[in-house]
């Protein structure tokens, strides 16, 4: 044999050990567990699989043909609000009943803010084949557009626009003559009357917020009593990757006081919080979180959680409360494990949980669902199998804790393991009490409803009694204060 074919061969040889090499490394990781045996109030958790390559199962978006739509579990039915848009991603319905939806996409980078290092470029190069592969990818128009529905048939007839020239808008809020937007780099004020056609004032800047990479969708939610704005705010990161620094602003809820136009964070550690809501029963602000990757398609769970002013959820050192993640090279801060919450409820691992509406007065989505929450799950790319792609419903109890597992109420997106006809985003209130869901990737709104249900009643607010105040010492009459009733050990300085 000559030389010239020994080398050849010897070089056939190294690219089948390549190639053979890379199916190895990249098989990813199997789930052992169901999602539901992942969700609810007491998840099963696995022990953490590291990953040197992250698991990664695209189903890419096929569209849906004109008679063909999402199953609607049985008392429901579904149907076509709005179709035809550009991404739509979030929705937010008026007052007067008009609905607006963000049409909108991840930011391109600018010159200025590219990250020179070859490790994040190539990160950011692979991220971008996956993420268009489904269905994320591609310009976006970045505007909001306004649907009617000018006879009440369900069917939105007006699509216009109603403002562009945005930065990657994604919340959405009004009151009192203002509507405000959330770029990914700020949040705006808008004058903005009820029925008008286009926005044309300009606009007032509130705050600026940490731009670009990563998690980009802000949320919006205003407090329904008082003057408060919230804003949602994910990571730049996995696990602060890229180091704290870059976390800076981020990874958290803000509170901004509409009054004396100051913020503060009223929330931290959470990787990537979308929906907000206040639940009806205690009067709290909920969110839904993406968590972590590459610990394996049974964690870490995507989770639902009430967030108290001041709460810390441990991001990234930790997840579930006390689960420390060993990947993370930032110093951890004193006592997190103490004071970090854990979340209500898990939703499952990578279902990428997005939108989030509770039941509220009018709704007609029939009994079985006129007590809980209602959760649009953008699905998982790097999970065997694949999970989310549907909307949940997450029942509540009488003082409003959540409860049970959650109930599929829209499926049918996802076509085996390969394929979907589109990725449900968002989910929101119509003003005749249906229930609308965006679908990004499909360019459709659906409609979903309990045909001939009745309006859900008026929801009563859980208020728990003051205690009457102390007005003496009573007790029994051994009671005493002597030296016996003290510590005889003096605790550690």
């Amino acid at each position: 044999m000559t030389t010239g074919k020994k080398i050849l061969i010897a070089i056939l040889v190294l690219i089948l050990l390549a190639f053979v090499a890379a199916a190895y490394l990249l098989r990813g990781d199997t789930a052992e567990l169901s999602v539901e045996a992942v969700a609810g109030t007491d998840p099963t958790l696995q022990e953490p699989n590291e990953e040197g390559f992250p698991t990664v199962q695209i189903a890419e978006p096929v569209g849906w043909a004109a008679d063909e739509k999402p199953e609607a579990v049985e008392g429901l039915a579904v149907t076509r609000f709005a179709e035809g848009l550009d991404h739509p991603r979030t929705v937010h319905t008026l007052p007067n009943g008009d609905v607006l939806a963000a049409l909108t996409g991840k930011p391109g980078t600018k010159p200025e803010d590219a990250d020179p290092s070859i490790g994040t470029r190539i990160e950011n190069f692979i991220a971008g084949l996956l993420m268009g592969k489904a269905g994320a990818g591609g310009d976006p128009v970045n505007e909001i557009a306004l649907l009617r529905d000018t006879d009440g048939d369900g069917r939105a007839e007006v699509k216009e626009t109603l403002l562009d020239g945005l930065d990657s808008p994604s919340g959405m809020a009004w009151r009192d003559g203002t509507l405000y937007v959330a770029n990914h780099d700020a949040v705006l004020a808008y004058p903005y009357e009820l029925g008008a056609a286009r926005v044309s004032g300009e606009p007032r800047k509130l705050m600026d917020l940490s731009p670009g990479g990563g998690h980009w969708m802000r949320n919006l939610e205003l407090h329904p009593d008082r003057e408060l704005l919230y804003v949602a705010v994910g990571s730049v990161s996995n696990i602060g990757d890229q180091g704290m620094e870059a976390e800076e602003g981020r990874a958290l809820i803000w509170e901004y006081n509409l009054e004396t136009n100051t913020q503060r964070v009223f929330g931290a550690g959470l990787r990537n919080p979308n929906g907000l809501d206040f639940n009806p029963w205690s009067g709290e602000l909920w969110t839904t979180v993406n968590e972590r990757d590459m610990l394996g398609s049974d964690l870490v769970p995507d989770y639902l959680t009430n967030v108290p002013l001041g709460a810390q959820y441990g991001w990234p050192w930790v997840y579930w409360r006390d689960n420390i993640d060993q990947r993370v090279e930032a110093p951890m801060p004193a006592y997190l494990t103490e004071y970090a919450r854990r979340p209500e409820y898990a939703l499952g691992p990578h279902v990428a949980a997005l939108g989030l509406v509770f039941t509220e007065q009018g709704s007609r989505m029939g009994e079985r669902f006129d007590h809980g929450a209602f959760i649009a799950q953008h699905g998982s790319w790097n999970r065997k199998p694949p999970s989310g792609y549907n909307v949940v419903y997450v029942p509540f109890d009488e003082r409003g804790n959540p409860q049970g597992k959650p109930v599929t109420v829209l499926g049918g997106f996802l076509q085996g393991d390969e394929t979907t006809r589109g990725r449900p985003t968002w989910v929101e209130w119509a003003q005749d009490g249906s229930l609308l869901v965006s679908d990004d990737t499909a360019g459709i709104i659906w409609r979903v409803f309990a045909p001939g249900a009745e309006a859900s009643p008026e929801i009563v607010r859980e208020r728990s009694g003051r205690l009457p105040p102390q007005r003496e010492l009573t007790g029994g009459i051994r009671a005493t204060f002597g030296e016996d009733d003290y510590a005889r050990e003096q605790p550690a300085q």
